[in-house]
């Protein structure tokens, strides 16, 4: 049975920073795409950055410049690293595992919740003005 559980959400000022953590436990993020969407009230779901079995990573114009994904496959966790953070950052974030060929060529935020067979139950993260 695949787990993924987000850690490392909470409330920061804007300007600040945040590192969100994604442990799998029966999943190993060194094959497929894993990413991490994110959903604010009454918004879709939005990809906003993944990263392939290779390393290579893609970024949502949002959020380009100021988050970075990464993974330790060793430790089967997915990272998140939020700089500059704004208060339109403000949502639930949500680690996704398994994710689509699509990953290599297009950008996250064209990607769709169905497209990743695993998913975490979300960490929130809210930033004030």
């Amino acid at each position: 049975q695949v787990r993924l559980l987000e850690s490392g959400g909470g409330s920061v000022q804007a300007g600040g920073s945040l590192r969100l953590s994604c442990k799998a436990s029966g999943y190993s993020f060194g094959s497929n795409c894993a990413g991490w969407f994110r959903q604010a009230p009454g918004k879709e779901r939005e990809g906003i950055a993944v990263i392939v079995s290779d390393g290579t990573t893609r970024y949502a114009t949002s959020v380009k410049g100021r988050f970075t994904i990464s993974k330790d496959d060793a430790n089967n966790t997915l990272y998140l690293q939020m700089n500059s953070l704004k208060p339109d950052d403000t949502a639930m974030y949500y680690c996704a595992a398994d994710g689509p060929l699509q990953c290599y060529t297009d950008a996250p935020d064209a990607l769709k919740r169905d497209d990743f067979g695993y998913w975490g139950q979300g960490t929130q993260v809210t930033v004030s003005s």
